[in-house]
Parts: C-alpha cells; sequence; structure tokens
C-alpha cells in the first residue's frame, strides 16, 4: 500500500514540474514578447498593458520557482498543498481565460484555457489517488 502512495506522491511531483515549465515557458513569453501574447488572446495591445503582463511574468517567475523546488524538495505534505492549490488556480486560469474581454475568442485563448483545465484535472486526480 505504501509504494501505491508513493506513486501517487511522485505523479504529483511530475505534474508540479511539468507546470512549472509550462508557466515558465508562459513568463518568457509574456517578458519577451507581452504585445505577441496580447494579440494571441484577441487584446488590443497597448504600452500599459504589455508592462502588466510583463509584471504577471515576474510573478511567474516566482511561481514556477515554487512549485519546481515544491516538486524536487518538498516533504509530502507540502506536495499536497500545492498540488490543492494548483488544482483551483489552474481551474480558475481556464475559466478567467474563456472571460477574455474580447467579441470573439482565438484558437488560443481556447487552447491556453485547455492546458488550465487540463492541468487541474491531472492535479485533481494525483489527490484523488493518494486518498
Amino acid at each position: 500500500m505504501k509504494a501505491m502512495s508513493e506513486n501517487n506522491f511522485s505523479y504529483l511531483r511530475k505534474v508540479l514540474a511539468t507546470g512549472a515549465t509550462v508557466f515558465g515557458l508562459s513568463a518568457l513569453l509574456l517578458l519577451v514578447a507581452p504585445g505577441l501574447f496580447n494579440e494571441l488572446l484577441g487584446l488590443a495591445t497597448n504600452p500599459a498593458l504589455e508592462w502588466s503582463m510583463r509584471m504577471i511574468a515576474i510573478t511567474l517567475v516566482a511561481l514556477c520557482g515554487n512549485m519546481l523546488s515544491v516538486s524536487l524538495k518538498g516533504t509530502d505534505k507540502s506536495v499536497l498543498f500545492s498540488a490543492r492549490v494548483m488544482t483551483f488556480s489552474a481551474a480558475a486560469l481556464g475559466v478567467l481565460t474563456l472571460l477574455t474581454p474580447v467579441a470573439t475568442l482565438t484558437w488560443f485563448d481556447y487552447a491556453y484555457a485547455a492546458v488550465g483545465f487540463g492541468f487541474s484535472l491531472a492535479y485533481l486526480i494525483g489527490l484523488i489517488r493518494t486518498r
């Protein structure tokens, strides 16, 4: 029984590390080309919005570091805590992406929302398996 539990924590650690990588790539895009990111979301870009996106990118860098740290060195309790937080946060990211204030959602809106919902589901599966 213990080996199965360890596998479930290993699964959650892999989801956290994968999420850190995906959010890290998003952060890089937001830092380097916030205008492109805005356009992909269907938003009219401007210097103020691009500055805001870069601020979000820095926050994502911090999130990535914490997710990676927990996945590599965190206790099982900290992995569970982070997975619970990320289950909610990833789902909220999906919902918020679909609420982008544009007349018509783009393919990128749907893809980015799907990534959020996919991670939320992956965390939820891992959490259910650890019970």
